[in-house]
Parts: structure tokens; sequence; C-alpha cells
């Protein structure tokens, strides 16, 4: 038996870890690799393992950093299945569609910008990492789905079960049973773990007691912001801008955090937090996809959702709500100068509608700019951020006039202290490796835990996992 790491090492994006055992190679996750042109390369490069001998691919989410990569491994030999859940299957394909989409579009932008300046590269040089019709190929391996808690029989001697992981919809820690040669190993993956009394999703399932666990540390040195404090400071900063005649723009990130700020806006509106009438526009074609997934999938709800459901609301929903996917209907938004909440991707402000908005807005003291998510360095999000003065927004240099709010309790990832409490429901498990973060942060955490030997694996570094006598029964 054998555990093998080829991406999110000592990083938070990429995440792909190989399982070797019982004469079959299992992949989880294989996700892609975020935050600039400069990891390009780290997407185009060699997987540290062949696709064509690729089992099975067990999918714990469907955010790109886990599953962005699942078209180029089918265009390179993969010709496995991929096991998720039903609602992990749908975001997938709506993930990797985008993805391929804006690949093909900045491929596209490169090649006349290379022809411009004389063509130094070949065509060849300049294609996609994958395409639209390798993301549609790709959507054909997928095949049984995964319902928590319920044992799945991945081939002879690997047995695997999803569980609840809390943090986007339909996401799981997954737990392997492994058996060869009449030993035996239990292997956990956490998965991106959310934080428990969150909004739509349940809270993390306790993991059974495990031999070694696979654990993400994307915020093992901090603690978050509460969250009944920052969705007080969304309805207040929502309400002094539009009592001032102004707008607010909420840069959005399409998955889970989009359908996590219309619940608490619905849940305003309704309790009346939100004083005025106010026009709320999702203007975001990917975000509408997503929640209209999220509405056919309420067995990934809490029980409050589940309720809102079942008196026969919609939790998604709510009085002056409108979704705006055509590009007319966008730029018409722009006519309107008060009275409206605009929620528009992308979340970093690298691109997509939110910039037009942003250009209609910034200068304006009547108008509020909030950030409900990460902002990376770099991306005019975080500029904004910082306290920019002024910024650049295709090519023009703006004043920054409109109210900036950071609001830092949305995260979809537990913080240390539930990363902790996680973990040490586990049992003692022999080792546990550190992945899914940056190197402080995993420091940090290791710092944290006893009783377990820590290991934080570099790129395509592997692990003979320690066997033991065959005992396996139901889980403890």
């Amino acid at each position: 038996m054998k555990l093998s790491f080829h991406g999110a090492d000592q990083g938070v994006t990429g995440s792909c870890h190989l399982v070797e055992c019982a004469g079959k190679q299992v992949l989880i996750d294989c996700g892609m690799y975020q935050g600039g042109h400069e990891i390009v390369e780290e997407n185009v490069a060699p997987f540290g393992f062949d696709p064509a001998e690729i089992d099975y691919l067990l999918l714990t989410h469907a955010h790109l950093d886990h599953c962005g990569r699942i078209p180029l491994l089918a265009k390179r030999g993969f010709k496995g299945e991929v096991i998720t859940t039903a609602a992990s299957v749908e975001l997938a394909r709506l993930v990797m569609l985008d993805s391929a989409g804006l690949q093909e579009e900045e491929a596209r932008y490169q090649l006349r910008k290379n022809r411009r300046h004389g063509g130094a590269r070949t065509d060849k040089d300049i294609e996609p990492l994958y395409t639209t019709l390798d993301a549609l190929n790709s959507l054909e391996f997928f095949g049984r789905h995964a319902s928590y808690n319920q044992v799945i029989q991945v081939a002879p001697g690997i047995r695997a079960t999803f569980i609840d992981a809390g943090h986007i919809l339909g996401s799981a820690s997954i737990v392997l049973e492994l058996e060869e040669e009449g030993r035996q190993h239990r292997l956990l993956f956490s998965g991106d773990l959310g934080y428990s009394g969150r909004a739509i999703l349940r809270d993390p399932t306790p993991p059974p007691h495990v031999d070694s666990v696979v654990m993400e540390t994307t915020y093992g040195d901090r603690l978050h912001k509460q969250l009944q404090p920052s969705i007080e400071e969304l309805y207040d900063a929502i309400n002094e801008t539009v009592g001032r005649g102004g707008n607010v723009i909420i840069p959005t990130f399409a998955l889970e955090r989009a359908q996590e700020i219309l619940y608490y806006l619905r849940e305003g509106v309704k309790s009346k937090r939100i004083k005025h009438f106010t026009n709320v526009f999702l203007d975001s074609p990917m975000a509408i996809s997503a929640t209209q997934i999220f509405a056919r999938h309420p067995e990934c709800f809490d029980s409050e959702t589940l309720k809102v459901s079942g008196d026969g609301n919609d939790p998604f929903n709510f009085p002056g709500l409108r979704f705006t996917r055509e590009t007319a209907e966008s730029m018409a938004i722009n006519r309107v100068t008060g009275g409206a909440v605009i929620m528009a991707g992308s979340g970093m402000c690298t691109g997509g509608r939110v910039r037009h908005h942003l250009k209609h807005h910034i200068w304006r003291k009547e108008s509020s700019v909030i950030f409900v998510g990460y902002a990376a360095q770099g991306t005019l999000a975080r500029r904004i951020i910082d306290g920019a003065k002024r910024v650049s927004i295709y090519g023009e240099e703006m004043p920054v006039r409109a109210s900036i709010y950071t609001i830092g309790g949305f995260s979809a990832h537990a913080d240390q202290a539930e990363l902790l409490a996680w973990h040490a429901q586990t049992g003692k498990p022999k080792t546990t490796f550190l992945v899914h973060g940056e190197e402080e942060s995993m420091h940090a955490f290791a710092k944290e835990l006893s009783n377990t030997e820590v290991k934080m694996p570099i790129l395509n570094q592997s692990f003979e996992l320690a066997a033991v006598p065959l005992t396996f029964g139901e889980f403890s």
C-alpha cells in the first residue's frame, strides 16, 4: 500500500493524491493550480504518474482546485471511473466547462497578441490547457454516485465511504478501507472542511477512527471572525448605502458564496433588518446556474434550510431579486443609480462583469463595495481592500470614493479550532499528512497536534502505508 502526493503540497491549490493498493491506482481529486499566469507551467507539467494507469478517481468536491484538471487527465489517457456525490457531478460539470471556456478565450487572446508581435511563438505553443470538448469528454467517465455514509466497494480490497464535509454542496471527506494480502489500513482524506453553524449546509460529519489522515490546513493558523456579527455588518452596510442613495457592489464567487449571501439577504428582507426595499441583481451566469443546482439538491441542506424549503419557500429567492444572464441585461443595471445590490463575478475582481460595475460606482461616494471572500495579492480586489486611492479599470485611472467594507466571517473553510476538533475525533492516527495550506499555516497547525506523527509532503513524494492484520468491522 502506497500513498503519494501530486498537488496542494505546501500550497493551497492543485489537490491531487494517489493511493496504490491491491493492484489498483486510486486518485483523490485532480485539481487545478490557481493564483495567476505564473502557475500555468504547473498545470501543464506532467502529473507525476501515468493518467492511463489510474483506475478510479474519487472527487471530494467541485471547486476548481480539486476538479479542474480532470479534463486534462482524460485528455492524457485516463479511462477509469470518477466517483463522487450527485451534487458534485452537476457542479463539476459547470466548473469544468466554465474553466474550458476561459482557457479557450485566453488562448485566442494570446494568439492574436502573438500575431500582432510577429508570431514569435507557434500556434501549438498557445493551445488551451483543455477545450470545451475535452471537458465534455471527461464527463463520460463520471460513473457511480456516492451517498453520504454508504460504503462503496470501489474494487476488491478497496472500500470508500463519503461523509459530509460541510464545505460546499456535495462536498465530502473520504474514508478508504484498504486491504492487501490479508492486511489492512484505514486512510482518511479530509477534503476541504466547512465550519459548524453555517447556513444552507449541515455541519461536517464527525470522522471515524483511522490509521492515517490526509488533512487540509487552509486556515490552520488562525480563527475566523464570528458569523452573526458578519451578517449584521452586511445588513448595516446595505442599509447605510441604500439610505444615502447609492448602490452596493458585492464581488461574488459563483459557487457557494453567492448562494450563502442570497440566503442571508432573503433572511434580512424577511426580518426587515434590511430596512429599504432593495433591488438585488445576481449578475453572473455561472452563479445563477450554481444556484439552480443548489435548489435541486435539498439532500445536502441543514434542517433550517430544509424547513424553509418545506414551507414552500425558495431559500435563494425573495422580492426584488433578479437573475441577469444576458449581457444586455447586465449593461442595463448600470442605468440604476441607487437602491440596488449588485452581486457579480469575479470574487477577486480579476475579470468578469463586476469590473464593469466597479467602473460605474467606485468613484461615487454614495456607493459601497463589500468584499465577502478571500482576495489574493496582486488582484484588483486586494488593491482596493488595502486602501488604494486610485485604481485602473479597463485602462482608466479612477478615484476610489465609494465606501469599502471587508467582511471576513463568510469563509467556507474551517478555522484552526474547527480543524483541531475534527482531527481529534479520528482517534490517535499513526500519521497525519498536512496538505492544502501554506507552509506557515501547516507549521502552526502541526504544533497543535499530539499523539500523531506529522508529515508535510512535498510534490511527488510517496510513503508506504503501515498495514496491520485484517480486523475491519463497523466504523468506530
